[in-house]
């Protein structure tokens, strides 16, 4: 799952991160409400998980605000704040849990993984282009119905573009670790299992890459 991750203490948002990333999700950090009101709107995320108490906006107001949207991805409100008025009113804006703090990472995963499996959420996450269809929690990739099999980064680069939905993606969220030309040769390598159902890895000169839907599959799509 992609999670956005709102905290402002660096110690506690860096062990969430650690112990998420260890499980294959993918984190990002926001350490206000501001920027993590603009990352919602930006970015399809899976899951959040917001402290109350932030610089800027709160909490609360941050979760409002993403409901007002109509955005319905499953968020977990985690705060220091454990009065029963407290997590009544986190839950009637719209929290899917509530968990203070001090809390242990196993909970944490644990109510997560009970929010994904109520109210459809686990659905929702399934990520669509065209006939690409990519499964976040299994890490599935299927193409016009066939399994392709990926190895992790091959995953990671896939699901980073698909998430885009055809809008590019620059080439340094997608670099690998070391250097060099590390993500144009799994970009190579993706290239040719994608084309045979129809999608394209077009290469944006000096920013990045999208996905693209070829002739056939994009009328079809429209269709």
């Amino acid at each position: 799952m992609q999670v956005l991750l709102v905290e402002d203490d660096p110690e506690l948002a860096e062990g969430i991160s650690v112990f998420l990333e260890g499980q294959g999700d993918t984190v990002e950090v926001a350490m206000d409400g501001n920027q993590a009101d603009r990352r919602l709107q930006e970015e399809p995320f899976d899951f959040a998980l917001v402290d109350v108490g932030l610089p800027g906006l709160g909490g609360y107001e941050v979760v409002r605000r993403l409901r007002r949207r109509g955005q319905s991805l499953p968020v977990i409100i985690i705060t220091a704040r454990d009065a029963l008025d407290d997590r009544i009113y986190g839950l009637d804006l719209g929290a899917d849990d509530y968990l203070p703090k001090p809390f242990e990472l196993s909970e944490l995963a644990a109510r997560m993984r009970a929010v994904l499996r109520r109210g459809g959420h686990a659905e929702a996450t399934r990520i669509v282009f065209g006939p690409l269809s990519l499964d976040p929690e299994g890490r599935l990739a299927e193409l016009a119905g066939q399994p392709i099999a990926l190895t992790a980064r091959e995953w990671d680069l896939l699901r980073a573009l698909a998430e885009a939905d055809g809008r590019t993606v620059p080439k340094d969220r997608l670099q690998a670790e070391g250097s060099g030309n590390v993500v144009e040769v799994y970009i190579s390598r993706l290239r040719p299992r994608l084309e045979v159902g129809g999608i394209l890895i077009r290469t944006v000169r000096g920013f990045g890459y999208r996905l693209e839907l070829a002739g056939p599959a994009r009328r079809d799509n429209a269709g």
